[in-house]
């Protein structure tokens, strides 16, 4: 047999064997909310770690062992530190030393709506030109149906690679939820699809060092469309919860005390509850990297338009109820002082990716509202090329405001001081009970 023919199963066992030994050298390409607990669980299951950066202060922070994802603690940076199990860069030359890269880059959207995998081709690309044999790559980024198999293989394919024999090329999408106390990296199934079985079986591998469940699917394409349909369930669930907080709001009933109701039935049923908008890194965006797809096979995907159509108009339709309580207590929008309560798109976290606050509190003040916000997770907020302070939640500051606009039902907050010192809320989250203080008026999403 010549020694040409040997090479591919050498790749591959010599791969399978320093992931079994925990001497593969593992780069993650990302250290933000998805790349930094990655990078972090396989460190502490005893990989040597390497963390790929394009923002040199992020980088410098991770270096000094300061974290700035929630889910990740600093002092576990510190001790990964060390240990000599992990370091951040911004120098993407070390990919050449790696045996295992995992590209955990953005994929927002443009403003037309079209995905935007340009973070995606600059990784790829990065990776690629530095491709040797006997690496495996994963992509993680969330992204349309056919992105591993039509952008990324044919670059590894023309720096000279052989699929399954000397790179081995997979997709297992992320399923992060910043914030998450119960589910962390090591809680959360992996799905992995791989180009070739020897390329599945070498991601699965990898994954199992640090999750104990991981699930096999027979293509990339179907793991990146499992990632697709998982947010597109729970944003049309979402759009769901919000439309139906507007016919309640017309019969007069309680939306909350209607899902409660409904969420007691122990089969067949999920409760989703109403919000001002969705936001966060996923749920506004993934379904439409579907639906753009879908769109380019001839095929509209109207449960996705129609969902995204819900939950992108209830920003204006918060802004109108913060507008009729004002009338009602003899008060315009045009010079009312106004407290947003959060601006983070969910609560106990500090992003603002696709959060609702940015259109509420940039529409508030074109109206002419001073719009003041108090958040504990975000120290500034842009708004309109303006930077603004968070404030504190003190007994003055609610005094003052002529109305507290909660948004993020972040647990930090004094509700009971809210209530207290508030004149006017109107609560987009069912922060409070059914009945508020005396002297207080309050209106429910």
């Amino acid at each position: 047999m010549s020694r040409r023919s040997q090479a591919p199963a050498d790749h591959a066992t010599t791969l399978g064997r320093r992931i079994a030994t925990h001497t593969a050298r593992v780069t993650i390409i990302g250290q933000g909310y998805v790349g930094l607990p990655l990078a972090v669980e396989f460190a502490k299951a005893g990989f040597s770690v390497t963390g790929l950066d394009s923002d040199p202060d992020r980088v410098a922070a991770l270096a000094t062992g300061r974290s700035h994802v929630p889910d990740v603690r600093s002092e576990e940076v510190q001790a990964l530190l060390r240990a000599g199990r992990y370091r951040a860069t911004t120098e993407p030359s070390m990919l050449a030393e790696s045996d295992a890269v995992l590209i955990c880059v953005p994929t927002p959207l443009r403003k037309s709506k079209d995905p935007d995998i340009s973070y995606v081709v600059a990784a790829s690309k990065e990776v690629a030109s530095r491709f040797r044999p006997g690496q495996l790559i994963i992509l993680e980024s969330t992204t349309y149906p056919g992105t591993t198999q039509e952008l990324l293989l044919p670059l590894f394919q023309a720096n000279g690679a052989r699929i399954g024999e000397d790179l081995f090329l997979a997709f297992s999408p992320e399923r992060i939820d910043p914030g998450n106390p119960t589910f962390k990296v090591k809680d959360i199934p992996k799905v992995v699809g791989g180009v070739t079985p020897a390329c599945t079986r070498l991601a699965v591998a990898l994954y199992r060092e640090i999750v104990p469940r991981v699930h096999e699917v027979s293509t990339p394409q179907v793991a990146e469309l499992a990632k697709l349909y998982e947010n597109v369930f729970r944003n049309v669930n979402i759009a769901l919860a919000n439309e139906f907080s507007l016919m309640c709001r017309r019969l007069g009933v309680s939306t909350r005390e209607v899902i409660d109701a409904a969420a007691t039935k122990p089969f067949g049923f999920m409760p989703f509850y109403p919000g001002p908008g969705i936001g966060g890194h996923c749920i506004p965006v993934d379904p439409l990297y579907l639906s753009w797809k879908m769109r380019l096979n001839g095929y509209e995907a109207r449960f996705i338009s129609l969902a995204d159509e819900i939950n992108r108009a209830m920003p204006a339709h918060v802004l109108s109820l913060v507008g009729d309580a004002l009338n009602e207590m003899g008060r315009a929008i045009k010079g009312a002082r106004i407290c947003v309560l959060g601006v983070a798109y969910k609560r106990g976290i500090g992003d603002t990716r696709e959060s609702p606050a940015h259109e509420i509190i940039t529409t508030l003040r074109r109206k002419g509202a001073q719009v003041a916000y108090a958040d504990p997770h975000v120290a500034s907020f842009q708004v309109d090329g303006i930077e603004l302070k968070a404030v504190e939640l003190t007994e003055e500051e609610l005094r003052a405001s002529d109305c507290v606009l909660i948004l993020t039902d972040h647990p930090e907050f004094d509700y009971d001081a809210v209530v207290r010192h508030t004149r006017l809320i109107v609560d987009t989250r069912d922060s409070f009970p059914e009945t508020a203080a005396k002297g207080t008026r309050l209106v429910r999403l």
